[in-house]
């Protein structure tokens, strides 16, 4: 209640049915290319700083000039999930008013992404499929192949993704997220012994990590983020902006010509975007969700960086998939873990490692699991998995 004891207004998202005229419509865009509109189109300091202070990431060298001249890139380049700014693999297209939760993505690396090389990304719908779940009975899943291009033509990555649809007052009505305890009750205690691991983070840098050193078995040290908060989520949108967040008259515009996107906060009467899931608690709830919660890249960014941080700046993330699994809410803490299954030579003779990965939460719950494959110098052959990839982006 407020004040003057009037019961204040829920907000309302728009309520939208999985039906089969929505179903039909789905159909006929399978196979279709879809318009992209980027976020970010060029790789250059400003757009890579505000990107990994976004995901919290410190690494020298995607940040230090004098740093990054000594490396074999020769100068500061975005690290791999910078493409995620660029176009965050999914739209949010058919189902009008049915929430999407993007729900993992499958990428392939080809390509550094240099200052100065200008990225075009490309989008096709590839298929759709029916399947019941507790979280909301009836879902939709939906699949996109994605590529993304440097000025040179060059493809410099693949993303396959997957999202959910889900109907909003189904998952309101059967409320399986209903009993978790949010936001979680730290002590301060336990909050200091959380911030000293999330400052031990272990990044290799220019210490060669090589192949004929790696073991099978080895897990890799965790990398830990949080309590997440508010400003996590603001300053991760200043340097990824899935959706083009907009303000007032352009924002306006916007939402007359997609009405399904926004609803009327009650309290201060202005339009927000049903993004606002990821930071406004009337918001999640309308989406079935008790409180505001990750956005999915975020944490395959948290992976991509967790990865890259054990390979140093002479290795080579090759793949990388994960599935988005439950939620991570504001107040919530991530422990990214990983497992060395399997280090061979591949059919082009590159040294490569597997490794297992999985994040857990505060719960215990593996929030996040999925497997990499990442190519490492190797000191027997001396190969180096940057030689092949050098030439011809830096321009």
């Amino acid at each position: 209640m407020d004040k003057k004891g009037a019961v204040a207004k829920k907000v309302q998202l728009s309520q939208g049915r999985i039906t089969e005229e929505g179903l039909e419509e789905l159909r006929r865009r399978v196979g279709k290319k879809f318009k992209v509109d980027p976020f970010h189109t060029l790789v250059c300091k400003d757009s890579i700083r505000h990107f990994v202070d976004g995901i919290g990431d410190v690494n020298p060298l995607y940040r230090d000039e004098g740093y990054a001249k000594k490396t074999r890139y020769g100068t500061v380049i975005a690290p791999p999930s910078w493409l995620y700014s660029v176009f965050p693999t999914w739209i949010p297209q058919g189902l009008k008013g049915v929430h999407a939760f993007h729900s993992g993505n499958d990428w392939t690396f080809f390509k550094p992404l240099f200052e100065g090389n200008i990225i075009a990304p490309e989008c096709t719908f590839t298929h759709f499929e029916e399947k019941k779940s507790r979280f909301a009975g009836r879902i939709i899943i939906v699949h996109y192949d994605n590529n993304f291009y440097n000025q040179f033509g060059e493809r410099v990555a693949n993303a396959k993704s997957w999202s959910v649809r889900a109907e909003r007052k189904a998952a309101q009505e059967k409320g399986k997220y209903a009993e978790i305890q949010v936001p979680h009750p730290w002590t301060e205690d336990e909050l200091k012994m959380i911030e000293e691991q999330v400052l031990g983070e272990q990044i290799r840098g220019a210490k060669v990590r090589y192949w004929e050193d790696v073991r099978e078995g080895e897990t890799l040290p965790a990398l830990v983020k949080g309590p997440l908060g508010i400003t996590d989520i603001i300053a991760w949108c200043i340097g990824s902006a899935p959706v083009r967040l907009k303000a007032l008259g352009a924002a306006l515009r916007e939402y007359n010509k997609h009405p399904a996107w926004a609803f009327r906060d009650p309290r201060t009467g202005a339009l927000e975007p049903t993004f606002a899931v990821h930071y406004n608690i009337e918001a999640a709830r309308g989406a079935g969700v008790p409180y505001p919660y990750d956005v999915g890249v975020q944490r395959q960014q948290w992976l991509i960086q967790h990865l890259t941080d054990w390979i140093g700046d002479d290795g080579w993330l090759k793949k990388c998939y994960a599935e988005y699994r439950r939620f991570v809410y504001l107040s919530d803490v991530i422990w990214l873990h990983g497992k060395v299954t399997r280090k061979y030579a591949d059919e082009e003779g590159e040294c490569c490692v597997d490794i297992e990965t999985w994040a857990e939460n505060q719960r215990g719950e593996n929030i996040m699991p999925g497997h990499s494959t990442v190519v490492l110098p190797s000191r027997d052959k001396g190969t180096w998995p940057l030689e092949r990839r050098l030439a011809v982006g830096k321009g």
